[in-house]
């Protein structure tokens, strides 16, 4: 009979398609654990699937039908140990006097929704297991303010009071609850998106400095969720070295 000392710990990671969630599969894989992959987009998933083993799951983190469906999978084919919250995005640099609303509801609705929707989902089957992690991937934008920034880092913090939040909830209970908080990160999309496929204007984000890759924010990821079960990471902010804050870099150069 197998237990569960026998099994590989399972996670889920949403966002799963690019980026971070992409390298979170990756590591969590090579480090032995089975993962749910999930992200909108099937073609990305079909091929994150190929390379890594993981299960994936077509699903908008947007759509109550679509989380429905994904924990229903996640339950039908072996349960859960941790979710990795790492869907999300920013839309514009717009400035509050010329706000798009539509584009700051966008970013409510997938970073601190799409959060709420997926761990209300997967917290039963956390108390399944007897112990499990909800781990949420803010960014240093919930932890301070810029210019043209607040659509975006009024979402994040609004994650991250969830997370907080969720952790006060649930002291007691053998669910650890983690945000990680990463500074600039130079993915292949996360500018380039928020600035509607500039792809000179997202560049210009990273010129002059060595940003952190995704991998790096992968690696806290694996390490914060590896800890012994009476450990709990509640929030560890992670940025380039060029970094001191969200509008202060050393560029070289400049």
């Amino acid at each position: 009979m197998t237990t569960s000392a026998d099994r590989p710990r399972r996670a889920l990671v949403t966002g799963a398609s690019s980026g971070i969630g992409a390298a979170t599969v990756r590591r969590l894989r090579a480090d032995g654990w089975d993962v749910v992959a999930t992200a909108r987009r099937a073609d990305r998933l079909a091929a994150l699937a190929d390379q890594t083993g993981a299960d994936v799951v077509v699903a908008d983190v947007t759509r109550d039908e679509d989380v429905d469906a994904l924990v229903a999978h996640v339950r039908g084919t072996g349960g859960l140990d941790a979710v990795v919250n790492n869907a999300g995005g920013a839309l514009g640099q717009d400035t509050v006097e010329d706000a798009d609303l539509d584009g700051w509801r966008t970013m409510y609705e997938l970073n601190v929704l799409g959060t709420l929707r997926v761990t209300k989902g997967v917290l039963p089957l956390l108390r399944e297991r007897g112990q499990g992690d909800v781990l949420v991937v803010t960014s240093t934008a919930a932890h301070g303010a810029y210019p043209g920034g607040a659509g975006y880092t009024g979402a994040k913090h609004a994650e991250r009071m969830l997370a907080t939040t969720l952790r006060w909830e649930l002291v007691g209970e053998p669910i650890r609850v983690i945000e990680i908080a990463p500074g600039a990160v130079a993915t292949e999309e996360f500018s380039l998106v928020r600035f509607a496929g500039d792809a000179e204007r997202a560049a210009q984000v990273y010129e002059g400095y060595q940003p952190l890759l995704a991998q790096d924010v992968a690696d806290t990821i694996a390490w914060s969720l590896s800890r012994p079960s009476h450990v709990n990471v509640d929030l560890l902010v992670v940025r380039p070295r060029a970094q001191a804050n969200n509008t202060t870099i050393a560029r070289t150069g400049v």
